[in-house]
């Protein structure tokens, strides 16, 4: 079974040591986990190579060999038997969540769980689905932090105490907005740019009231919570890696998040008045 094709990527296991499954598994039924499995933890911020390490260690473990071809927004996937014809495909699209470490760990640890543990393919999906459906943060706290770490950022960068309180307040503002976007499902281009927007806004309060002696800072740092790190940090590992085309798309999605907060920033600056250069 080959991927010749320039046209996508493909990860091919042929030396994964297989361990005994049972003998009435079918390819099918591991194929539809694995990819439910697989776009779930691509969706939620995993690098390639985790993804084809966990899937590759589940269908060992199982008995399978497996073949991935990953894009963007669609997972293809092929598990077979190595001595028998039972194979089967599965192409799924791509979860649209949002970054997830909590779930990215958990969802790892459930593939050593499979691969350490021999746990059965039926107790795999029931963990599996509880995994998923638990991954609620609280969303007060989460809205805390995100303030109190922004706000930290402030003071690393060389910010006052009044500048500090004004970036909590401003990611705070802001944080909490995105989080009513994103929960009515809005575009994350247009919840970067409002956010952003809003934050700078408030923001540039300090110099707006010649508040504080760094007024400048508490500008700068209210939007560093809507930086997309993990897309540009993701892009380099898939990059080093050889997932060209899942490494120029989320590079590209970084990029344009990027321009969209940057064009709040300088429309909340303009509407404040405050000199950019």
């Amino acid at each position: 079974m080959t991927a010749a094709s320039e046209s996508f990527e493909a990860v091919l296991v042929s030396d994964e040591p297989l361990q005994t499954a049972p003998s009435d598994l079918r390819s099918k039924e591991v194929c539809l986990f694995l990819a439910d499995y697989a776009v779930s933890l691509l969706g939620c911020g995993a690098t390639c190579i985790r993804l084809v390490k966990n899937v590759v260690r589940m269908a060992a473990a199982f008995g399978k060999k497996v073949e991935l071809t990953i894009m963007p927004r669609h997972i293809h996937i092929t598990v077979w038997h190595p001595h028998c014809d039972d194979i089967f495909t599965s192409i799924a699209s791509v979860k649209n969540t949002p970054i997830s470490f909590n779930l990215n760990t958990r969802l790892s640890e459930l593939s050593w769980d499979v691969a350490d543990n021999g746990l059965t393919i039926s107790e795999a999906k029931q963990k599996f689905h509880e995994i998923i459906s638990s991954d609620k943060a609280n969303p007060w706290l989460t809205l805390l932090l995100a303030s109190l770490a922004n706000a930290s950022f402030c003071g690393i960068f060389g910010g006052d105490l009044t500048a500090m309180v004004i970036v909590f307040l401003a990611t705070a503002f802001g944080f909490n907005l995105k989080q009513m976007l994103a929960a009515r499902h809005v575009d994350v281009r247009v919840i970067v740019f409002l956010c952003a927007f809003v934050s700078t806004v408030i923001g540039a309060t300090a110099n707006l009231f010649g508040l504080g002696n760094t007024p400048d800072v508490a500008i700068a740092t209210s939007v560093l919570y809507l930086v997309p790190g993990i897309p540009f940090l993701n892009s380099f590992s898939d990059l080093l890696y050889r997932h060209y085309i899942c490494a120029f798309s989320r590079f590209t999605d970084a990029l344009v998040l990027t321009g969209c907060l940057s064009l709040g920033l300088c429309l909340g600056m303009r509407l404040m008045n405050v000199a950019m250069f």
